[in-house]
């Protein structure tokens, strides 16, 4: 499975919650702040660095995974077809 940037919030909170993690307990297993991890579940990362990204998926059992990247610009259907697929599943990323 690959994770957009835009999604690795939720996907880390539906680990958090599988596992039975408040938010407190998990941001205290992964050394960094409850406030970090909330904006990372909600989607206002900014400027959060690697470490604290694969801390955190560290004290959830999970990693990144290096793929090789498509280094062609996708055409306009192709993004057309996404913007699809994401309103599909619910994701807006205009917000």
């Amino acid at each position: 499975m690959t994770l957009k940037l835009y999604s690795i919030g939720p996907q880390i909170a539906s680990k958090r919650r599988l596992l039975g993690l408040t938010q407190s307990e998990l941001a205290r297993k992964a050394g960094v702040s409850r406030a970090t991890l909330e904006a990372l579940e909600n989607g206002r990362s900014g400027e959060l660095g690697f470490s604290k990204v694969a801390n955190i998926l560290a004290a959830l059992g999970l990693e990144l995974k290096l793929v090789h990247a498509n280094l062609r610009r996708p055409t306009l259907d192709e993004l057309l077809e996404e913007d699809r697929e994401d309103n599909d599943k619910g994701l807006d990323r205009w917000r």
